[in-house]
């Protein structure tokens, strides 16, 4: 690999299979299909999705891994960030992934709010009256939870990098805006999923420029508009916009990826990019194998434009 290609390296995850954060029909699916199938696509990385769905045991893990030259990145780790009495459960729960993470030498820990139903029910919507935010108790106490977080992920060699989530009370352009006030004390991260911000009523492009200096991880999400506008307006929780496609396949929905790359490689950002469509288990259409071997495509077309244009302009 050279130039971009070796700039921006791509990794998939178990929730472009439909896989659950909770065990369920979704994962009674073979991971070593799943795992192969990533690799016939193309990725070379991939995140460890819900804990238990792959082997927690590090040695069966890594074998898996390590024979298909596959770089396990980190793990999505949705927590109760705002809640005063959850601390205790929040960094068990951190420790608990933290520990098989370093084990498999991943570079990061990925933390998000956990979604709750009172906002799931505002999802895309924030700026209804009626939606519940933090309160200013809460947001102080996010500052200490992340504190903790971040000396636990770095006993294990970590990298703590916060997710905006759908559904979350960290969801929005400004509440991101309020995480990262609330934890100036700490280094946690930014990891900037296009789909979400878009959900949330952001700009992904305009968000990748303002996190310039926090952005250390991306997830790469495209949103359908016109489903997103039916998501709104028929006050549909995550899930329910989901199953409705809300997500495409890269470069079938609306966000505008040669935009968001050129930020990128205009800010110098280098590093890993997990591609995800989140999808219901049982209502594809198009088999997972298929999708995310097409989102590369598309993907690497877009880092090969940029990198033609960038020589044509030299």
């Amino acid at each position: 690999m050279t130039g971009l290609a070796q700039q921006f390296l791509f990794a998939s995850a178990p929730d472009s299979w439909g896989v659950l954060d909770y065990p369920g029909p979704s994962w009674e699916q073979s991971y070593e299909k799943m795992l192969d199938e990533m690799v016939e696509a193309g990725y070379t990385g991939t995140e460890l999705g819900p804990y238990g769905y792959f082997p927690t045991d590090p040695d069966v893990l890594r074998a898996q891994l390590e024979k298909r030259k596959l770089k396990l990145l980190g793990s999505f780790v949705p927590v109760k960030v705002g809640d005063l009495n959850a601390e205790k459960e929040v960094i068990e729960r951190i420790r608990k992934v933290g520990d098989l993470l370093s084990k498999l030498k991943a570079p990061f820990l990925v933390l998000a709010d956990d979604q709750t139903p009172g906002r799931n029910a505002f999802s895309g919507r924030s700026n209804d009256p009626a939606c519940p935010k933090l309160d200013a108790a809460q947001w102080k106490h996010v500052g200490k939870i992340v504190a903790a977080a971040e000396k636990v992920s770095q006993q294990f060699g970590l990298d703590l990098v916060f997710h905006p989530h759908v559904a979350t009370y960290v969801e929005t352009s400004e509440e991101c805006e309020k995480f990262f006030d609330a934890t100036s004390h700490t280094g946690i991260g930014l990891c900037l999923d296009t789909g979400h911000a878009v959900y949330a009523q952001a700009d992904a492009v305009k968000e990748a420029e303002k996190y310039k200096s926090k952005l250390r991880l991306v997830h790469i999400k495209d949103c359908d508009q016109k489903v997103l506008t039916e998501a709104r307006k028929n006050k549909w929780t995550f899930e329910e916009a989901i199953e409705q496609k809300v997500f495409t396949i890269i470069g079938q929905g609306n966000i505008d990826f040669q935009a968001f790359f050129r930020t990128l490689q205009k800010n110098n950002y280098s590093g890993w990019m997990v591609v995800e469509q989140d999808v219901k288990f049982d209502a594809v259409t198009i088999p997972p194998a298929e999708s995310i071997a097409e989102s590369l495509k598309y993907l690497r077309g877009v880092v090969s434009g940029l990198e033609n244009s960038g020589a044509a302009a030299r």
